[in-house]
Parts: C-alpha cells; sequence; structure tokens
C-alpha cells in the first residue's frame, strides 16, 4: 500500500478515500482517486491508461510467475456495491478461503461450522458459533448470497462473547447441498468471511489537514519502522482527513507494536495519529480540532493517560457510505 500510494502522489492522482483489508495471506484494495490538479475525475483515456500501468508495475514486482494479481481504474457507478461487500468479492475471488479450517472443540472460541441435511423440509442447516462482534452477520450473508444460496429461515443469537448463527438454506437452483465437496467448500469460505472481519494489530488513527500525497507520506512513515498494515479506512471530511490503520510489527511475528516504535511514527507524522486500542471502534464522534490530544494508551489498550477524544465513527462511515454506491463492481487494486 505505500508503494501503490507513491506511485498515485508521483502521478499527481489525489487519493480521496481508501479501504484496504488482508487475509490469509492476500490483500484487496479499493482506492478513490481524482486529478491532483483541480479534482474531479480523471478522464483521459491515455493519462488513464498510465496510471494503470504504473500501478500493475507496482503489484506485478511482488509477484512470482503464476500468481494471482489483479489491478483495474474504472469509472464509479451509481448504485452498484456495497464497498466491504467489494471486498469480500475481491479475497472471494482470490481463493483467499482455501487454507481456512474450522475448528472441532465446542468449547473454544474459534469457528465452528456445521452443515447438515432437513429432508423433510428440503433444506441444508448451516450452524455456526464464533466470537461476536460488529458486522458477523453482514459478513457471513454476503458469503452465502456471493455463493448464490437463498436464505429461508434464520436464527441469529449471542451469549457473552460467542455468537451462534443458524440458516436454512438452498442454492439458487433449489437443490441442497448433497456433495461433501460443496459443503467443504461453503465452510471454508463462511470461515475466511468472518476472518475477514477478525482485525489483528493495534490500531492508529489519524486526523489532519488533508493534502495531495498524504497517504503516501503515512504508509511510508509505518513501512520504515518495519509496521505492516493489516487493515486501514481512510476517508475525507471537508479539509481534513480521517482514517484507522491497524498495524503489526514485523519484527515481532506480528503479535507485538512496541511503544517505542509507536512513538517514532508519531516524531515523524506529528501531532495528528492518536493511538487507540486493538478492538475496533466506530461508535464515536469526530472532532478534528486543535484540541483533539493524542493519547498515551498503550499497545496492550490499557490506559496509559487521557483516552483518545476522537474516534472516526459517524463522519468517516458516512463519507464511506456516499462511496460505497458510486464504486463499480470491477473496482480492483
Amino acid at each position: 500500500m505505500s508503494e501503490i500510494s507513491a506511485v498515485l502522489a508521483q502521478l499527481e492522482c489525489h487519493v480521496t478515500a481508501a479501504v484496504a483489508w488482508t487475509h490469509s495471506g492476500r490483500a484487496a484494495v479499493i482506492i478513490y482517486v481524482e486529478e491532483g490538479r483541480g479534482g474531479g475525475p480523471i478522464v483521459d483515456s491515455g493519462r488513464l491508461a498510465h496510471v494503470q500501468e504504473q500501478l500493475e508495475n507496482v503489484v506485478e514486482a511482488h509477484h512470482g510467475t503464476g500468481e494471482r494479481r489483479s489491478v483495474r481504474l474504472t469509472d464509479p457507478k451509481l448504485g452498484r456495491t456495497h464497498t466491504e461487500r467489494r471486498l469480500h468479492q475481491l479475497l472471494y475471488a482470490d481463493l483467499d478461503y482455501t487454507r481456512c479450517q474450522g475448528c472441532n472443540d465446542a468449547d473454544c472460541a474459534k469457528i465452528h461450522v456445521t452443515i447438515e441435511p432437513c429432508e423433510e423440509k428440503g433444506y441444508s442447516i448451516v450452524n455456526l458459533r464464533s466470537a461476536d462482534r460488529p458486522k458477523l452477520l453482514f459478513d457471513t450473508v454476503c458469503a452465502l448470497t456471493d455463493m448464490e444460496y437463498v436464505v429461508f429461515h434464520a436464527a441469529v443469537s449471542s451469549l457473552g462473547t460467542l455468537a451462534d448463527q443458524e440458516y436454512f438454506i438452498r442454492q439458487k437452483d433449489g437443490c441442497t447441498l448433497e456433495k461433501e465437496s460443496e459443503r467443504h467448500k461453503l465452510s471454508q469460505c463462511l470461515i475466511a468471511a468472518i476472518e475477514r472481519g477478525m482485525v489483528q494489530g493495534l490500531r492508529l488513527d489519524v486526523c489532519t489537514m488533508n493534502r495531495m500525497g498524504l497517504l503516501s507520506d503515512v504508509t511510508r512513515a509505518f513501512r520504515e519502522n518495519g509496521l505492516s498494515i493489516s487493515r486501514a479506512e481512510v476517508g475525507r471530511h471537508g479539509e481534513m482527513a480521517i482514517g484507522s490503520f491497524y498495524v503489526t510489527e514485523a519484527s515481532s511475528g506480528g503479535s507485538y507494536v512496541s511503544p517505542e516504535t509507536v512513538e517514532q511514527v508519531r516524531k515523524e507524522l506529528g501531532e495528528s495519529i492518536v493511538v487507540v486500542d486493538k478492538l475496533p471502534c466506530w461508535n464515536g464522534e469526530v472532532k478534528p480540532t486543535a484540541a483533539s490530544k493524542p493519547s498515551t494508551r498503550r499497545h496492550d489498550g490499557s490506559a496509559g493517560g487521557e483516552k483518545p477524544r476522537f474516534s472516526l465513527g459517524t463522519l468517516f462511515w458516512a463519507h464511506l457510505g456516499w462511496l460505497s454506491s458510486n464504486f463499480g463492481s470491477s473496482i480492483r487494486s
């Protein structure tokens, strides 16, 4: 993402929003760009071809022969696929589910999937148990819908930190899942859909004045300090750029981010970066003012000082919600 945003900055393309997911060693990114000079969409076909060629060069440099990759630029289309559902589709098409496995220990907090026939009603019954979290139902239904299964009945409940989901489904043609290969693939895809939303890493919020090349500067600071982005969501509100990055430290195997590394990044990026905890929290309200003070919350989520005085919440998702309806279903990066 650092190299992609650097190329876009060099080409004078202004990033106005971006969402990136990683799962099972694969990455899917949707980036919304405008002309750097004056704004607005890039309309010149020759310029579009040049931008795509440069992005393809960056992506190709990190792939071996035969490895899957795709870069596509397209005009936004009204009323098309929701951004997060599109990311699900991109990773599903990229076969990120092939290494997913469930768990047979019913007492653990891992993802459990069972698929059984309901012969008297002509359904297949899908039962899932996993850790409860926001958007869990959305992610599950996206997987079922994109695999062309129809949900006739469903029941969802949660107890403590666990959530149970039960779906009575048929294939779009009315058939049930009679083959073991079909049940195995559906199980893998449901696990993958749930795992994609299980964010890993330390969350860093950024709120600063918007400018061209900002995403390149932020991601370069992460890269040069040994941080890897596991998930990113950035956008703008008025003259402000707002975003959240979930980062891990490569030298620690992805399980730890040292306070020293975070402090070095903050020094390079200025006081615009706020350290939050590991868990996503989108129910706050952005207050992009000079009064917002960085938190001294440690990497493990314990409070070492004042809590952050803003999160991205309402304004960020309002902006992305508008973009969601404008992304064409073929946008890829």
